[in-house]
């Protein structure tokens, strides 16, 4: 029997606006568009977070909370 790997498409990704934890121990961040809050503080460790871009797969939210 001969089972061949289908070919994934790669997948797109864009320079997106994230917060990330000023703690240096701490590794969280979110895409801002994606953040509860306006000025969100870090779900894990409480610190606060700063405004930073990451390469990442393309998403889109249509439902902003702020």
């Amino acid at each position: 029997m001969y089972f061949s790997k289908k070919a994934m498409e790669p997948v797109q990704e864009e320079q997106t606006s994230v917060w990330m934890c000023s703690n240096e121990g701490c590794s969280c961040w979110m895409r801002e568009n994606f953040a509860l809050e306006e000025v969100p503080s870090c779900p894990i460790c409480h610190s606060g977070m700063v405004k930073n871009t990451k390469m990442l797969p393309t998403l889109v939210n249509h439902h902003k909370t702020y």
